[in-house]
């Protein structure tokens, strides 16, 4: 016996074996009843949503010689020879899309149907005729023969010219639920006698996105190689990400738990996770955390207005990934952007991560870690008020500097020798921090960086002496730079040529030192702030 597969072999055959889709039913069902049956009818939607099992049903029970309420009665002689019926014509205008194949079909409309009530035209994927051949459907579409019924199906309704679509009657078909996928897999193993598990079955509806077809194709696939289905099978060989480690890694984020997130994302990146399925489902974790503190009293270390913060910064990493870089490179950046980090979470996860033959940094990191361990006197520090006051003045100096002395020369120099950057000996953490980033203004001694994202540049200037080290070396010329975002850029732009047109003069600036404090390591510390204390201003690598 032939073996079919799942999607054929479970397509309804009648308007009650529709899943979902109620309205489209209703509306068909009522037509037939009422004998008010339309020329052209077209159905929209996304893929595998039942369009063209619709389409078939209702040509059914158009042509039954006994519908009950709208159904086909499935013992006539139309119902019992639909599938071989020489009036049910099924056409893929993906193949058949020419004038000369539609020519074909308006010559063979004006035969007769041969023993039912109508003959029906079935095209699927109908917007992949091409012009021409829409230009001569449109006519048979205008004035049609009483006996003949075009029903069309798309995935692309904004291909289809207006003048087809203003001929026929609109039906949309929605993405079916997960509820709806489920109970359709459950069904499904029920019939076959497949051992699935609950997280299994879920895992395969919330990859189908919404297609039933999908979602049993996978399922076969998934039966002919595994006894039992489990979530593990899934993960392993789809590229997909469990619930549970992405309400892990959330709730890292709220512990402010650096190390255990970078020990996940490096997780991650070593996966063959499909980062697309990570941030969709990270995402939908992050709404309904902002719902719940939208509607409950709740204490939570990050903010509405934060959590709405990632989710928009996730969905601009899903359209900006590069692929030189590694994606998760990316939303670890993000990510990291929105934690608090405790002072032995960082400083622990940053010492294990540094790899260096630089001896003046091996000399740091010892004292660091001696520090750490022990650190009953009071040293001086840098506050968190003081470190960003003196980033926004290093910002201002630095592009007042380089608009001081901007030249046009200078800037398409440099952005020559950027464009490969990606292939210089810099450091990849470097690279991937530079990869979206542009030089958009040069002087001989300051440059102006600009990024698509904010939180990008941030992390630049956190790290802009060790970073300006190495570009300095790559362009071989001693420069100083600073990174802003677009929308920082579009503004000092604007207020450039605002003061030019004024008549004012940029002067040299000196760049402004960091001021210290003193207080109690116990209370508030960092490997910085250590640094600072031991070792010159100039010899630091804040990473």
């Amino acid at each position: 016996m032939e073996y079919k597969v799942f999607y054929r072999k479970y397509r309804p055959d009648s308007f009650k074996n529709i899943i979902g889709q109620d309205y489209s039913k209703k509306m068909l069902q009522n037509a037939i009843k009422s004998g008010k049956i339309s020329h052209a009818y077209i159905f929209t939607g996304p893929r595998g949503t039942g369009k063209t099992s619709t389409a078939k049903v209702f040509a059914k029970s158009i042509n039954c010689e006994h519908p009950i309420d709208g159904e086909a009665c499935g013992e006539c002689n139309s119902c019992k020879n639909f599938l071989s019926s020489a009036d049910i014509i099924e056409i893929d205008a993906a193949s058949n899309n020419g004038v000369d194949e539609v020519r074909e079909l308006i010559n063979n409309v004006k035969i007769a149907p041969t023993s039912s009530k109508y003959k029906i035209y079935i095209i699927d994927e109908v917007h992949m005729m091409t012009q021409s051949a829409f230009n001569a459907l449109l006519l048979t579409l205008e004035e049609p023969p009483a006996h003949v019924i075009f029903i069309m199906a798309t995935t692309n309704i904004e291909s289809v010219p207006i003048t087809i679509l203003s001929r026929c009657q609109r039906f949309d078909f929605k993405k079916f639920t997960l509820d709806e996928l489920i109970s359709q897999i459950n069904y499904v193993c029920e019939q076959e006698n497949i051992k699935i598990s609950l997280e299994a079955a879920e895992e395969i509806a919330y990859i189908s996105e919404g297609g039933m077809r999908d979602a049993l194709s996978l399922l076969d696939q998934l039966s002919s190689s595994a006894k039992e289905i489990t979530i593990e099978n899934i993960l392993s060989s789809y590229g997909s990400i469990s619930s549970i480690f992405i309400k892990k890694l959330f709730q890292n984020i709220l512990d402010n738990k650096v190390e255990e997130i970078l020990k996940q994302f490096e997780e991650l990146k070593n996966s063959s996770s499909d980062y697309k399925i990570f941030i969709k489902k990270f995402i939908q974790e992050l709404v309904q955390y902002a719902i719940t503190l939208k509607t409950e009293y709740k204490s939570s270390s990050l903010s509405y207005e934060q959590i709405k913060s990632l989710v928009f910064a996730l969905n601009e990493c899903m359209n900006r990934v590069n692929i030189n870089i590694n994606p998760y490179t990316l939303i670890e950046l993000e990510v990291l952007n929105y934690v608090e980090n405790s002072v032995d979470e960082l400083t622990h996860a940053k010492l294990n991560q540094i790899k260096t033959t630089d001896p003046i940094q091996e000399v740091i990191v010892e004292h660091q870690t001696d520090v750490l361990e022990n650190h009953d006197e009071p040293i001086k520090e840098v506050s968190e008020d003081n470190l960003s006051t003196y980033m926004n003045d290093l910002k201002q100096v630095r592009v007042n500097n380089c608009f001081y002395g901007a030249q046009k020369n200078y800037l398409t120099e440099l952005k020559n020798l950027w464009q490969e950057i990606s292939i210089s000996p810099i450091p990849d953490d470097i690279i991937n921090l530079l990869v979206d980033s542009n030089i958009v203004a040069a002087s001989d001694t300051n440059v102006i960086i600009s990024t698509n994202l904010e939180s990008t540049a941030i992390l630049i200037n956190k790290r802009i002496q060790e970073i300006g080290e190495y570009l300095c070396e790559f362009f071989n010329q001693e420069l100083s730079f600073i990174a802003l975002s677009e929308e920082e850029w579009q503004k000092e732009k604007q207020e450039y040529v605002n003061k030019i047109k004024s008549g004012f003069k940029y002067q040299m600036l000196d760049e402004p030192d960091i001021v210290e404090q003193t207080s109690d390591l116990n209370q508030d510390t960092s490997m910085e702030k250590v640094a600072q204390e031991l070792f010159d201003h100039d010899k630091i690598e804040i990473i």
